[in-house]
């Protein structure tokens, strides 16, 4: 496989953003939950501006496979991993671990100690393989449907504040 790179969120992804949510949500999260809870979910990005504004909003970041974005992560705040998507044509690729891995290494340079993200059953194993822990169950009640998944947290242990010289 090709070399996975980083790099910030530009305003021209969010179309290809929004399609890798919508494609995810389908394909890669069909054995965890059922086609009324998945289209449930894809409705939380049913306006691609507003979607566009959440990516602006955090610290978005995009993987990139030979030059094509593959995937998007995006923290909020110091210490949220708020959204993470991989394309199901690189799913098991490592590109869910490169950006949890990124995030992980901002959230410590912001400061946190530790690192939240609430986790679908279908990104759970990447997640503890990257050193989460699970910390609580939830449902989520959108457009009538449960949607279950886990609070997941990572210690990041004491950071030091960046020193400018």
């Amino acid at each position: 496989m090709s070399a996975i790179a980083l790099r910030p969120y530009l305003p021209a992804d969010a179309p290809r953003c929004l399609e890798i949510f919508h494609a995810s949500i389908e394909e890669i999260a069909s054995e965890d939950y059922d086609a009324d809870q998945r289209a449930a979910w894809r409705s939380r990005a049913s306006d691609p501006t507003d979607f566009a504004a959440r990516l602006a909003q955090a610290l978005t970041l995009v993987a990139t496979v030979e030059g094509g974005v593959a995937g998007f992560a995006s923290l909020k705040g110091a210490d949220l991993i708020d959204m993470i998507y991989v394309d199901p044509a690189f799913s098991g690729r490592g590109i869910g671990g490169a950006l949890i891995d990124a995030l992980v290494k901002l959230a410590k340079a912001r400061g946190a100690d530790r690192i939240t993200s609430d986790v679908s059953d279908t990104a759970r194993s990447t997640f503890e393989r990257q050193g989460f822990v699970a910390q609580r169950r939830n449902l989520a009640s959108v457009e009538d449907q449960w949607l279950a998944n886990t609070t997941m947290t990572k210690s990041l242990g004491k950071s030091e504040p960046a020193t400018r010289h």
